[in-house]
């Protein structure tokens, strides 16, 4: 029978280090478990480990499909479900993702599975294996199963990180969403208005240099923007592309992350929601890890390392730093002055009161609300200015071309 060495934590939090004979490592978790400890990390012996890597070489590694591209967030969500709802109907760990493995398609994610799969067979635990792949996995997926496997709770870690995925992900499609309607309204008047610079203005102008008309200066103008969109149309396309690859460079600095990071914030109505978003996460995702049982230090580090904003980023640091030299999370919050006095408020009452984690899920919560109702606002608020604009534009062009006609007329009949 195969011994397996284990570390594992006692009732008291204290750390045990031993060896336990089994037929599998399913076994000896339980039988680790049975003696009301919880198992951190379990390793099959030297002598045994050979023996299992000879029976992999012989049988053959499992085959993995050529896959392009990487892990999508609705996939991910629906593994970490169905992961937590087998693991709370009792199965072993390995077994659980074998089954999860033959359920997926060919992918990049069948393919994780595959080695995850076969790090855990190898002793591995399972936040480990789930390590080796930062791409699909995050620091905030593997803390929080690492908590869970301390704890002894990873099917309840696996569903509070499922909900955490799906809220967040919800709230990204309701952002794109409500932009999806602007977006496509733009761009067709757009390439209206561009097309009647294009082809309609240019005859008009024709029109008027055979008459030897005098033009008026918004006659003028307009023929000038005419002539640039019509001639000249590829600086608009460099300035664009231009920004955008200034832009891409500034924000790889830290400084310059900073303050494209600081203007976000400052922009009229998108400024509110993408700080109420920012905050919302970041609320979130530390209660979600606090609730898990990860040292608020730690959780402190992965929060500002998913914070998206590198303004946010930088008072969590302060916090993080605030909280080791055994002050509280409030205080340097309010000083950064990222957050209503409401927050801080409830953050204090938390900390008071040792509900930190639920005060913080409710922060989150409130400022989801907060983020739907601005996304409405912002919304019933761009279609009127799309109307009022693009009414605006077309009476321009038409005010423009017609005026240098109407002096025409007024001189012929006078």
């Amino acid at each position: 029978m195969p011994t397996y060495r284990y570390e594992a934590m006692n009732a008291q939090g204290q750390s045990v280090k031993q060896e336990v004979d089994a037929n599998s490592e399913e076994e000896a978790i339980q039988k680790i478990r049975a003696m009301k400890l919880f198992p951190t990390s379990i390793k099959e012996k030297a002598g045994a480990a050979k023996r299992g890597a000879s029976a992999t070489a012989a049988g053959g590694k499992r085959k993995k499909s050529l896959a392009l591209g990487g892990v999508s967030n609705k996939a991910l969500t629906l593994f970490t479900r169905q992961l937590s709802t087998l693991q709370d109907a009792g199965l072993p760990i390995v077994r659980s993702l074998k089954i999860l493995e033959g359920q997926q398609k060919p992918g990049a994610l069948k393919n994780i599975l595959v080695e995850v799969t076969e790090d855990v067979e190898g002793g591995m635990t399972f936040s480990e294996a789930l390590s080796k792949h930062p791409r699909a996995f995050d620091k905030l997926y593997v803390n929080m199963v690492r908590a869970g496997e301390i704890g002894g709770v990873l099917d309840a870690i696996l569903q509070r990180l499922a909900d955490f995925r799906e809220k967040a992900q919800r709230l990204k499609k309701q952002i794109i969403g409500a932009m999806i309607y602007p977006a496509a309204v733009i761009t067709v008047a757009g390439g209206i208005l561009a097309g009647i610079m294009t082809f309609i203005v240019p005859k008009f102008k024709k029109m008027f240099d055979e008459l030897n008309v005098e033009l008026p200066p918004m006659t003028q103008i307009l023929i000038a923007l005419s002539d640039f969109i019509a001639n000249k149309w590829y600086w608009g396309l460099a300035i664009i592309f231009g920004t955008i690859i200034f832009a891409k460079v500034v924000s790889a600095t830290s400084g310059g992350k900073f303050i494209l990071d600081r203007v976000k914030l400052k922009l009229p109505v998108f400024g509110t929601i993408i700080s109420k978003a920012t905050i919302a996460r970041f609320t979130r995702t530390l209660g979600t890890l606090v609730a898990s049982g990860v040292p608020i230090l730690e959780a402190l580090n992965i929060t500002k390392d998913t914070a998206g904003n590198q303004v946010i980023a930088n008072a969590i640091a302060r916090v993080h730093d605030s909280i080791r030299e055994g002050e509280s999370i409030a205080e340097p919050l309010a000083q950064s002055k990222i957050c209503d006095d409401m927050v801080v408020n409830m953050i204090d009452v938390g900390e008071e009161t040792g509900d930190l984690d639920k005060m913080l899920l409710k922060i989150a919560d409130q400022y989801d609300e907060d983020v739907d109702v601005a996304v409405a606002g912002m919304t019933s608020l761009i279609e009127p200015i799309m109307i009022i604009f693009l009414g605006g534009a077309v009476g321009f062009i038409v005010i423009a071309l017609f005026l240098p006609l109407i002096k025409l007329m007024n001189s012929l009949g006078g």
